[in-house]
């Protein structure tokens, strides 16, 4: 069992530059073929039977990406609040906070714990610490390897960044979340998070670019994919409220912000209120505006749609009022090279309602395909088609340790590189 199924499981869950392009055009350009590519977390496919650690695991997890026709592998370098990449700013992924996390909870946990792990048997819960106390990050830098492998078999590597998230699930806090408890996300009540930063604070912006600036400047990557849709420890869910607009934003940034604006205390009005929803999302904009002025790699950011969710289904209402992500502003800006549309869906959400939704945000910046690796090559050929339909330059597999978990792996693969460029 890998970490992420695992994780699922239990908890059902600037305008004037010359920016490159993710568009298809000219000679990539075919009737029959797209440019697909796949998420990759390295510390999930460690959990698969007969992986190595090291250079063989990576060399392993690069080929079956390659074979399956996935030119672009996003590498996934920022995992919850640490990192997988030689960092001065982070410390080493996988690492626990001993005395509370999900596998050795605080006594005051143990009742939440409970409600997720009915199909956890001791044998396997030692088995999954016992593989990931093998992973050690500190002394294997996963993603200069899988730069230096992936170039060297044609693969792009982009970083792929949970820009939002300084915990996944709980227990793996960031080092700055722990130094700066001051800086979290608070609700609408007065109660802070227990580890998300707020972009509201000038020293989270900080951070969180330099972090990025310390894997563009550290490493040949060929883009960036950010992630806004992880976000921290599930003890604080649900993070929006029952219309699935987010509860988080009452910092006092943005609350003074919101007075000196409209001269109106935000707790006055209600927390979906058009203005103090723009005046919470105005902090991430800042954010990807510096980042664009931090790089000329092509930025690839996964937001929310209308049919979103995260947890046990709590309602996530798209973009902007759920995770306070002013996503017309960033494609009008060119902020952004491509957007992606996150696969979790409820209330009747579809893969094609999802794109189409984004799409109205992106103005003339191109959205990608977003699939599951597939069960069947039937189950391909119909993700294909709707991606072929809907127009989409790329498609994206979610996620690509899936791949050495199929039993029909090399037919599926055929099928995929017959129509991949």
């Amino acid at each position: 069992m890998r970490r992420r199924e695992f994780l699922k499981g239990v908890l059902a869950t600037g305008a004037a530059m010359q920016l490159p392009s993710l568009r298809v055009s000219g000679a990539e350009a075919s009737d029959d073929k797209i440019i697909m590519c796949a998420p990759l977390t390295h510390s999930d496919w460690m959990l698969r039977p007969g992986i190595e650690w090291g250079e063989p695991g990576v060399r392993h997890m690069l080929d079956m990406c390659k074979e399956a026709g996935w030119s672009r592998v996003m590498w996934r370098a920022f995992d919850a609040g640490q990192a997988t990449y030689k960092s001065k700013l982070v410390d080493p992924a996988c690492h626990w906070d001993p005395n509370d996390n999900f596998f050795n909870p605080r006594e005051e946990d143990k009742k939440e714990v409970a409600k997720y792990t009915s199909n956890l048997t001791p044998q396997k819960k030692k088995e999954i610490l016992d593989k990931l106390a093998t992973v050690d990050y500190g002394k294997f830098d996963a993603l200069g390897y899988a730069v230096e492998y992936g170039h060297k078999i044609g693969l792009q590597i982009h970083a792929w960044v949970s820009i939002n998230e300084d915990d996944h699930g709980w227990g793996m806090r960031s080092r700055f979340s722990k130094e700066h408890p001051q800086f979290r996300w608070v609700r609408r009540d007065g109660r802070p998070y227990k580890s998300q930063m707020s972009f509201a604070f000038p020293e989270v912006r900080d951070y969180k670019l330099a972090i990025v600036k310390e894997i563009t400047d550290g490493y040949a990557i060929d883009g960036l994919f950010v992630d806004w849709i992880r976000t921290g420890d599930v003890r604080d869910n649900p993070q929006t409220d029952p219309n699935g607009v987010a509860n988080s934003g009452y910092e006092t940034p943005n609350i003074e912000a919101f007075k000196s604006k409209f001269n109106k205390d935000p707790h006055d009005v209600p927390n979906d209120d058009p203005d103090w929803v723009m005046v919470r999302a105005e902090p991430q904009t800042l954010f990807m505006r510096e980042l664009r002025k931090s790089t000329k790699l092509p930025i690839c950011a996964m937001v929310a749609q209308p049919w979103a969710y995260r947890g046990f289904l709590d309602k996530v209402n798209g973009s902007l009022k759920g995770l306070l992500l002013d996503v017309p502003t960033w494609a009008k800006e060119k902020l952004v090279n491509a957007l992606l549309p996150e696969g979790y869906y409820r209330d009747g959400g579809t893969p094609e309602m999802a794109y189409n939704s984004v799409k109205k945000d992106a103005g003339d910046v191109p959205v990608w395909f977003y699939a599951w690796v597939p069960e069947t090559v039937s189950d391909f050929d119909r993700d294909y088609a709707l991606a072929k339909k809907l127009g989409a330059p790329q498609m994206l597999f979610w996620e690509a340790d899936y791949i050495d978990g199929r039993a029909n792996a090399a037919e599926l693969k055929k099928a995929m590189s017959a129509h991949s460029k």
